[in-house]
């Protein structure tokens, strides 16, 4: 569920470990608990390989377009709790079947040009701090956790936790055994800090996502970076500190990315295939343009 430098997984039975932080207990060490989307990358890692496991086969044209209008919608602050529910049935069907193996090397080979470029620096920043005062750094994200796991190894975070998914023979069932998301995120918080003993009330936890405030109240030390509406509202009301990270000089604009999704899908074959995919393809690729008209709208209205 969780992975260790060592590979270490831990199973937990979450309904006995919420519980509200505890004084400080300075025999104890503390933790950094980060989110992963918008928190640490400015784009959603579960839809940032869309176009290498399209190349790899393993995605159509239609799932990339769906892909794409998705990750439009996150970067701009619009997913709701209902979207985030659909995204996962829609991902756990869409990675069943898949080789495991052939999963974690397209990450760890697409890492540098994929998620490199879209690290927020301000984040790096806060965990080379934290790590420098001596505490365990942890990602925890809804992202699947062999994404979840490469990401968190290339940043040298000392454990990672994601979405797992059951897996049988190498390849995805599609059945999720732990979620990674809402309540399961501060599942996980209590259940790390019982094995290693972390300190939970002189501990920090970093989110951009009103949905990832079960995790924020576990610690003692909350923050809200680049915040949605509802957590920024929140934030003030228990007077939280608030921080919004500089844009990532990598991260392509939305008329980028359009043009290379594009460009990746108009091939010979998939003009041949269009009367099949046809009515998926054209939906997806209206949502994309209606995406990127809504955020040049925000874009112009700041």
């Amino acid at each position: 569920m969780w992975t260790t430098r060592t590979d270490q997984h831990l199973w937990f039975q979450p309904a006995n470990l919420r519980q509200p932080p505890y004084d400080r207990d300075v025999t104890k060490r503390s933790a950094a608990f980060f989110d992963l989307d918008m928190t640490i990358l400015a784009v959603s890692s579960s839809l940032a390989f869309a176009r290498p496991f399209y190349r790899h086969g393993l995605i159509g044209p239609a799932d990339v377009l769906r892909s794409a209008v998705a990750q439009f919608s996150f970067v701009t602050g619009d997913t709701t709790h209902l979207q985030m529910e659909q995204m996962k049935r829609y991902l756990s069907a869409l990675v069943t079947g898949w080789d495991v193996e052939l999963v974690r090397q397209i990450v760890d080979e697409t890492y540098d040009s994929i998620i490199e470029p879209v690290i927020f620096p301000e984040a790096l920043e806060l965990i080379a701090e934290h790590k420098a005062a001596g505490r365990d750094v942890i990602i925890i994200s809804s992202s699947g956790n062999d994404v979840v796991d490469i990401i968190g190894q290339r940043l040298g975070v000392d454990r990672s936790v994601g979405t797992k998914i059951d897996i049988v023979d190498g390849k995805y069932t599609g059945d999720i055994t732990f979620y990674a998301y809402a309540q399961g995120k501060a599942d996980a918080v209590h259940a790390l800090a019982a094995e290693f003993d972390y300190d939970l009330a002189s501990s920090y936890a970093y989110s951009d996502s009103h949905t990832d405030l079960p995790m924020l109240e576990t610690v003692g030390n909350p923050m809200a970076v680049n915040a949605d509406s509802r957590l920024r509202e929140i934030a003030l009301e228990r007077d939280w500190p608030i921080r919004d990270f500089t844009k990532p000089a990598g991260l392509p604009s939305t008329r980028q990315r359009i043009t290379e999704l594009t460009n990746d899908l108009n091939t010979p074959d998939n003009r041949r295939n269009a009367l099949a995919v046809g009515g998926a393809v054209g939906s997806a690729a209206a949502a994309a343009g209606i995406a990127w008209l809504a955020s040049r709208r925000r874009s112009d209205a700041v």
